[in-house]
């Protein structure tokens, strides 16, 4: 009797809130406390970024494949950075440069990727009605899209951005004397970076809070997919390295601006002596490296989680070693942590200590391997089902082996000294960080688009749009390992003053054609997305056939996510093509006791739980957003 009550009140609870004030378009789609609204706000300012970063590194790779080019025609965009040859200016070259892999790495891998899915998926795959606090969700947007427009207004004053590279070195990111791209830019680069680090901050506070505490009844931590094991990770790898970089552009910009000395120390600049001593440069990428190790995880976790719920929902098979793979995440986050210096190896470092350092960074490529394993014997033998987003993550698994393999001749500190700062770095880690993630992120929007936009994306032009791109990745970045290892080295503006290089300027001009080829194609992409939004067929509520509880809500879910009762889960996410089942999938809220054709011994003991799980925290799942 006394359940029945709880129900009736229960359910007059979701009615009312059924019929609330409608909330004014501001507050719906602006300042919106809806972890789904704010999810969509993530993706569409990381697809901004993602233009901005893609169109500036075309801009080097012209400079770097046809540097007898004259590029007079883009005098009206880039104005006096273009010089009075016809040729870019060799500073802005380097602010290119600098301003790629700041976007890149932070505005798109980072915030766009992580704060889209994490967002999106975890109180839905939990079975959560929002995040523990819409609020500092909305906030965390809110100081991300302030980072990113005083990161935008840096491109456009008259000494430039900010030019020290995207790991901005001191000195030369500590003198804005040094050079154009050390004054102003500099300072604004490193107001927007600590913004963005509060918004990375909030969202991860939140992330994990809701992952610990909004989980529905019979969710246990057993029972998460690996898309919300690898958020959580990742939410912890933020929440303890992100503050480590905070500290070290805060000490920066006392150096530039208030006479100290952390990082500085006898320093020269025209002949004039400053004041500085006692500073050290190689604090500065301890520091910066103690969270830039991290943030390779920070990126490319998210993308291994997504792939994992990809691969195993179009393999039509259960997950290869579920528990494995949990195990691996924790190993490589934590691994991740003692590494860093495997960055530094040419900085003077003990001997003794490179060689710790490297024995850690060798050892990562276990866990790395395992998931690389598994995600092969998943695929195996499996009943794939070739959809854009399969591909996407298959592709995605090719260049997380491709690129961790040199991962693994980088660790050697013998071998690092001599292609350090070379174009093998840059091929190893476009590879396994920036490409592996990108296609992660891309196999993601392909994925749950039906149930970011209620319509499904065009199959034909996400087939196209995959090996065009997945074709064009490797083109771009394969002879790069090449050149690299004959002694290229990076951040070069011209090729052509040294007699040893010239021989490789064919390989330059056709890596720079394939990446121009690989940029044309994703105008594929971004057609097929913003058309699909608006014309695109209506999706059904579970097009792929999935498990999770996202795709027990309604195909366009409102702020609550399900408008009654929130499903309880009673089995793990990958029970795909069990033996003796009537489909060849069981969502996760599907009850034991419905399905004994296909229960294993030991599940037939746990239907007795079922009405335990029923009766968990019951009027807790009610709970509406406010």
């Amino acid at each position: 009797m006394a359940s029945v009550e709880t129900n009736a009140a229960a359910a007059a609870h979701v009615e009312e809130h059924d019929h609330h004030e409608e909330l004014s378009f501001i507050r719906k789609y602006i300042f919106s406390e809806d972890h789904k609204v704010i999810a969509k706000q993530y993706m569409f300012s990381g697809v901004f970024w993602a233009i901005i970063g893609a169109s500036l590194s075309i801009l080097f790779r012209l400079q770097l494949g046809f540097p007898n080019l004259n590029l007079e025609w883009l005098r009206p965009i880039l104005g006096n950075w273009i010089d009075e040859s016809g040729k870019l200016d060799k500073e802005f070259y380097l602010a290119l440069v600098t301003m790629h892999g700041t976007i890149m790495v932070f505005f798109v891998l980072t915030a766009g990727l992580s704060g889209t899915f994490s967002n999106f998926l975890i109180p839905l795959q939990v079975g959560a009605r929002d995040m523990a606090s819409g609020f500092l969700n909305m906030l965390s947007y809110w100081f991300f899209f302030l980072s990113s427009v005083i990161m935008f207004g840096s491109l456009f004053i008259e000494t430039g951005p900010a030019s020290g590279g995207w790991v901005i070195y001191p000195p030369l990111s500590a003198l804005p004397q040094a050079m154009s791209g050390s004054g102003l830019g500099m300072s604004l680069w490193l107001i927007s970076m600590a913004l963005f680090i509060v918004s990375q901050l909030l969202g991860g506070i939140n992330y994990i809070t809701t992952v610990i505490n909004l989980r529905t009844r019979g969710m246990s931590f057993s029972k998460m997919p690996l898309t919300i094991w690898a958020f959580l990770l990742t939410a912890v790898l933020g929440l303890i390295s992100f503050p480590v970089l905070l500290s070290a552009a805060l000490l920066l910009i006392f150096d530039r601006s208030m006479g100290t000395s952390f990082y500085l120390s006898e320093i020269y600049i025209g002949g004039e002596a400053l004041p500085n001593v006692g500073g050290s440069p190689i604090l500065f990428q301890h520091l910066f490296w103690f969270l830039g190790h991290p943030e390779v995880y920070i990126v490319l976790l998210p993308a291994l989680g997504i792939t994992s719920e990809i691969i195993a929902t179009n393999s039509r098979k259960p997950i290869f070693g579920y528990r494995a793979m949990i195990a691996s995440m924790i190993g490589i986050a934590f691994l991740a942590f003692i590494v860093w210096a495997h960055h530094m190896f040419v900085t003077g470092m003990n001997p003794f200590l490179g060689s710790i350092f490297m024995f850690l960074t060798l050892i990562i490529a276990v866990p790395s391997a395992v998931k690389a394993f598994n995600y092969i014997t998943t695929l195996w033998r499996g009943n794939i089902v070739f959809t854009p987003a399969m591909l996407f993550s298959i592709g995605l698994v090719s260049f997380f082996i491709s690129g961790g393999l040199t991962g693994i001749i980088l660790g050697n500190s013998a071998l690092d000294i001599q292609l350090h700062d070379t174009y093998f770095v840059v091929a190893h880690f476009h590879l396994v960080m920036g490409a592996a993630s990108a296609f992660g992120f891309l196999a993601g929007v392909y994925h749950w688009f039906p149930k970011f936009f209620g319509r499904m994306m065009n199959k034909t032009l996400g087939y196209i749009h995959f090996w065009f791109t997945f074709v064009g990745i490797y083109l771009v970045f394969f002879p790069m390992h090449y050149i690299g290892i004959a002694g290229f080295p990076r951040r070069y503006y011209s090729f052509t003053s040294y007699e040893a290089f010239r021989t490789f300027g064919d390989l330059n001009m056709f890596v720079s054609i394939a990446a121009i080829f690989t940029f044309a194609a994703q105008f594929l992409f971004l057609w097929n997305f913003f058309y699909s939004i608006f014309r695109g067929r209506k999706a059904p509520q579970n097009p792929w056939r999935s498990n999770t509880l996202e795709w027990t809500t309604p195909v366009n879910p409102g702020h609550g996510n399900w408008p009654g009762e929130i499903p309880a889960v009673y089995r793990w996410p990958y029970d795909y093509s069990k033996p003796g089942a009537n489909d060849d999938f069981i969502p996760q809220n599907v009850p034991y006791s419905q399905t004994p054709e296909s229960n294993l011994p030991h599940e037939n003991a746990l239907i007795a739980l079922e009405k335990e799980i029923e009766a968990q925290n019951y009027n807790d799942q009610f709970k509406q957003p406010h």
